[in-house]
């Protein structure tokens, strides 16, 4: 088992350092003209495509890192880049995750390489759970998905909503009730392949921030799809259900937990999350501290003063507390401890609400300069609200820590 430690490894330097001049070099030049074209940046997945930053080997390695340090050390530098287009290279990842966590090995060996095409036909992925009526509250889901056993297939009718590569996938993850009576346990995932009939996009949304990221809704209207796309396969899910309905029918959970298919993706990637914020917090800091050390009022620099020097002393002191809170996160789950403390929710919340607070300062020390399209922290402040929403908001993250600190299904 590998020790936690605050040290990265040759290999994982020499990695950060490689992304950090990927970021420095592609992804800065190229974020303000995507943040206003609001359009998928495919001529930058392209450019990460043939360095091998976007490709399902690249994650492969950093996912089986053993420390579990790989993968929130690329999120950071990608989303230091820009967050809209380090979402964009980067969210197909969130449904491999779903792929991983839920699928067979036949599954993933079929279906994460399409997520990703190749170097010649870059394609990107969509995992769908929200709803319009069901975002933080899973348990509302209200896409179905109904067995049709002479034909062994499914077919799926509903609506999602806030898909990040939303019917512009070449892959979609789809999370959809089985059994109703069965509450959030009666979830499965599924894998609508390529050209699948009635899948089609609904709304694309015109977002406060992350703008180089395509986000959508998906339409399913008697989508069928073969019974190998169940993610897990049916024999696991009758036996899942089959729990269920017993612990339902014995008045209580019976001790049992049952995997829910949306919160294992959202486990799993909550921490990686923490990391993207950390990334944004960490490059509007470098910017308020390079103008607060070059401007000056006054004759002489902003730093100067207290006032500005004290802001950007707490601000550093919040990114490095978040990136320690998001790298224990993940080295637990890579070493496989239990979060005892819901510290991977934790990680999420506390950076999440760093990167709002961080690139709010360092708009209030940029000023009236700060508050224009001229200087990135304006994009930064925006793109920082979305990690406070997706994939939990601070709210729910609060919830889940209260529940498992209390032991008591706090409401």
């Amino acid at each position: 088992m590998a020790e936690f430690t605050f040290e990265l490894n040759d290999d994982q330097k020499q990695v950060r350092d490689w992304l950090h001049g990927f970021a420095a070099d592609v992804i800065r030049p190229a974020a303000a003209e995507w943040d206003e074209r609001e359009e998928t940046p495919w001529p930058v997945i392209q450019e990460a495509a043939k360095v091998g930053v976007y490709s399902l080997d690249f994650y492969a390695q950093q996912y089986f890192d053993p420390t579990g340090l790989s993968i929130p050390m690329v999120m950071e530098e990608l989303f230091w880049g820009d967050a809209g287009i380090g979402l964009s290279i980067v969210g197909t990842g969130l449904a491999a995750v779903g792929v991983l966590a839920n699928g067979t090995d036949e599954q993933i060996g079929t279906w994460i390489p399409q997520m990703y095409g190749d170097v010649d036909d870059v394609k990107v992925a969509a995992f769908c759970s929200s709803e319009p009526d069901a975002g933080s509250d899973v348990a509302a889901m209200r896409t179905r998905a109904v067995y049709d056993e002479a034909k062994d297939e499914w077919v799926l009718n509903g609506t999602k909503t806030w898909a990040t590569n939303g019917g512009i996938a070449n892959v979609h993850v789809v999370v959809a009730v089985v059994d109703p009576g069965a509450g959030s346990k009666g979830h499965a995932s599924f894998i609508v392949p390529p050209g699948t009939p009635g899948l089609s996009q609904g709304q694309k949304f015109k977002k406060h921030g992350i703008r180089a990221s395509h986000t959508a809704e998906v339409v399913l209207e008697d989508v069928r799809v073969p019974g190998h796309c169940l993610l897990g396969g049916k024999e696991k899910l009758d036996e899942r259900l089959a729990r269920a309905r017993e612990a339902k029918a014995a008045g209580g959970t019976g001790g049992e937990r049952v995997k829910n298919a949306a919160m294992a993706t959202f486990e799993a990637s909550r921490p990686a999350v923490g990391a993207m914020a950390v990334g944004t917090a960490r490059a509007a800091y470098e910017v308020a501290l390079d103008y607060a050390k070059t401007r000056s009022q006054f004759g002489r620099p902003v730093i100067d003063n207290q006032g500005i020097a004290f802001q950007l002393v707490d601000m550093r002191t919040r990114i490095d507390a978040a990136r320690l809170l998001v790298w224990r996160a993940s080295w637990m789950a890579a070493t496989g401890k239990a979060f005892t403390a819901a510290e991977g929710s934790m990680s999420k919340l506390y950076a999440s609400e760093t990167a709002k607070d961080v690139t709010a300062r360092a708009v209030q020390i940029l000023g009236g300069n700060g508050f224009t399209r001229e200087y990135p922290v304006e994009r930064m402040h925006r793109d920082s609200a979305i990690y406070t929403i997706f994939e939990g908001t601070s709210e729910i993250q609060r919830l889940v820590i209260a529940r498992t600190l209390s032991g008591m299904p706090i409401r």
